[in-house]
């Protein structure tokens, strides 16, 4: 009978196109891959630790799955793998703990304890050291993919335990990049997602550049579409804006984290901009591709945000930048972090206060960009979900359409008017 393997991704896009390549490994293996709620012989939790939040849902899914197969192998690696081995160990049920420096040997560890069980096991690294980088890139949707282009990060922001988890920036190489494209296209995929840590510190590895990685990329036949998941304002430059907007593969819809609309708050999450800088890059943007989706990330609740620093926030993105939508967080307090020994800690009640109101910000902001292309013919990358009848797909610049459920048109992109 063949072994059953399952697997739990919580957070990133990053993390999801590493489970995507776990799971090839284990299915060339012979292994039957199965989802969460079935009852399987291996789980693999590939966890996130951005927030408090996140840590607990982890814990809660290790209970889940020990108390649904207490026979089974648990396996943890990831972000919170990294940052608190030992906690995780102790928690019932757990047989291994991998370290963000020994993904690539996920497989051959967990093939071994569901061999022989042995107590719980930690393959922790020194993170600092690591040069090596897990290549990784997500399958089984018809629709895109999740590119691994790069890992780590070299920036110091006083809240983020990033680096911590996992280590310096390093990148695959251009030509390693480019074959894993082709092997997405080969399987019918259109449009290809880049992720990484800090997508746009590109380079510093192999001594490439992030220009040269996107010009190879869209030369790459059968993709239709790219996206850049999530890049900092500060590594915009002029050059990539240009090409970007010359006619190529790559989408009018950028992921760019903010996080604060004060230039003292900026300061202290040692923030490579200023509200200023980042203002500039998105005039430049629209000034070269028009009215594109911005979707821009901001911390609520920072240490030493009172109420003026909050309304330089909201009013800098609800007067100046107006974004297409806004990605709130509450700012989290992290261990082994400069902020969380800072002074002026907000209340958490005040912390759910302004992610509220950002929230409704962003819900009539997406509203007004959406209503701007009614009319407009477009052409959507449609989806494989059925529900209730209706099929999903998006537009180059990511608004989100429905319309009737039509098996032909999965993976495919049509036009449409909106």
């Amino acid at each position: 009978m063949r072994k059953r393997v399952a697997f739990v991704t919580l957070g990133c896009k990053l993390n999801f196109s590493e489970s995507s390549t776990f799971a090839r490994e284990f299915e060339s293996a012979g292994y039957e891959r199965v989802d969460e709620d079935s009852i399987a012989d291996l789980y693999v939790i590939n966890t996130c630790s951005v927030t408090e939040h996140a840590d607990k849902k982890c814990r809660q899914t290790i209970r889940k799955l020990h108390k649904k197969n207490p026979k089974a192998v648990v396996v943890v690696t990831g972000c919170y793998a990294q940052l608190q081995p030992c906690s995780i160990a102790e928690i019932e049920g757990v047989d291994a703990v991998i370290g963000a420096g020994n993904k690539g040997e996920l497989f051959k560890i967990a093939d071994a304890i569901l061999e022989k069980r042995k107590a719980p096991l930690l393959y922790p690294c020194d993170i600092s050291e690591v040069e090596n980088i897990f290549p990784a890139f997500s399958q089984g949707d018809r629709t895109r993919s999740f590119l691994k282009i790069q890992d780590g990060c070299n920036y110091n922001c006083s809240y983020c335990t990033i680096p911590l988890a996992r280590g310096k920036s390093r990148n695959l190489p251009i030509g390693t990049l480019v074959a894993q494209a082709r092997e997405i296209a080969s399987k019918g995929v259109k449009e290809i997602v880049l992720t990484g840590v800090n997508t746009g510190d590109y380079g510093r590895t192999t001594h490439e550049d992030f220009l040269d990685l996107i010009k190879a990329l869209n030369d790459v036949e059968g993709i239709a579409r790219y996206r850049i998941s999530s890049i900092e304002p500060n590594l915009l430059r002029e050059d990539i804006l240009g090409f970007i907007s010359s006619g190529t593969k790559f989408q009018p819809h950028f992921h760019i984290p903010l996080q604060s609309g004060s230039n003292s708050i900026l300061a202290k999450m040692r923030r490579r901009y200023n509200r200023e800088m980042f203002a500039d890059k998105i005039s430049m943007i629209r000034e070269l591709m028009g009215d594109v989706f911005f979707g821009i990330d901001v911390i609520a609740g920072f240490p030493g945000e009172g109420e003026e620093e909050f309304a330089e926030t909201y009013g800098f993105l609800a007067d100046q930048i107006k974004p297409a939508a806004i990605h709130v967080f509450p700012y989290s307090r992290r261990a082994n972090t400069d902020a969380a020994a800072m002074k002026g800690q907000v209340r958490e009640i005040v912390k759910t206060q302004r992610v509220e109101k950002l929230m409704q910000l962003s819900d009539k902001l997406h509203d007004e960009y959406c209503c701007r292309f009614k009319g407009t013919e477009q052409e959507v990358l449609f989806e494989s979900a059925n529900k209730d009848g209706k099929m999903f797909g998006y537009t180059g610049n990511y608004i989100k359409v429905e319309r009737p459920y039509n098996e032909e048109l999965i993976g495919e992109i049509a036009k449409v008017r909106l």
